[in-house]
């Protein structure tokens, strides 16, 4: 069935094992700078739920670029609070510096000299924050964005899982801090719409529903074309054979007569 040229910009969350560590300076005490991977490439998650069939998420390589991260406003936060901003990097300038790398996006930051900031740096040294989390946006409907595909597997309730690559993000609304890495432990996650836009589940599951049906529909359809088809033929030869075997049985009496 193909997919209605449609546009829907999808915000989801995505949660990695970061590897984070406070730098050491020159002195070889702590400094307050902040590293480690943001997100990583190739790495399927764990199995992920929402609207459709249950799910594994991998960001693929080249889904982020510098160039996209240099146009976004992005805070460090802690637990996605916007109320605990401990560095930003602003159209690619602040004190959030990142690299894209074969292995994902890594980043550092020069933690702000607050409350907020150093609680972050001794709950990194402590190991009670070890993963990182960003918030992105990408559209979900633009195949050269996102794409699914059947990953052989089913869940336990024996529906089948899907793999989800993410090709393209367009936006990136925040880096975070967290001790709660999705792609360590299954998560319900949640996808966030545009403005004005909202799902209902059970009618989205429906459409899903409708969706196979037409599938199944048009499957069973092609089918039965293809049955007539291959009928219309066999009868066609049939006949041919029968007009042969009449030629060759009036070849016959004429040579009888003869």
């Amino acid at each position: 069935m193909e997919r209605k040229n449609t546009t829907k910009t999808i915000r989801r969350e995505a949660c990695f094992q970061a590897d984070l560590r406070v730098r050491e300076s020159e002195g070889g005490s702590d400094s307050r700078t902040i590293e480690g991977y943001v997100l990583k490439f190739g790495v399927r998650s764990v199995l992920l739920r929402d609207w459709w069939n249950p799910y594994y998420e991998i960001l693929e390589p080249g889904c982020v670029t510098r160039e996209m991260l240099d146009k976004c406003n992005i805070p460090l936060t802690m637990f996605h609070d916007r109320e605990l901003v401990i560095a930003r990097s602003k159209n690619g300038k602040g004190t959030l510096n990142y690299t894209v790398d074969g292995l994902g996006t890594q980043f550092n930051a020069d933690v702000a000299r607050t409350a907020d900031g150093d609680k972050a740096l001794e709950l990194v040294r402590r190991g009670d924050l070890d993963g990182c989390s960003f918030v992105y946006s990408t559209d979900e409907m633009d195949p050269e964005a996102v794409t699914y595909e059947a990953s052989g597997e089913k869940d336990a309730d024996g529906n089948d899982i899907l793999l989800r690559h993410v090709w393209r993000i367009d936006n990136i609304k925040d880096f975070t801090l967290t001790g709660n890495a999705a792609y360590e432990q299954t998560e319900v996650v949640a996808r966030e719409a545009p403005d004005g836009y909202t799902f209902d589940r059970k009618a989205m599951k429906m459409v899903r529903e409708a969706d196979v049906k037409a599938d199944r529909a048009a499957l069973e359809a092609a089918e039965a074309k293809k049955r007539e088809e291959e009928a219309v033929q066999q009868a066609a030869a049939k006949k041919r054979e029968q007009v042969e075997q009449l030629r060759r049985a009036a070849d016959t009496l004429r040579e009888f007569i003869n």
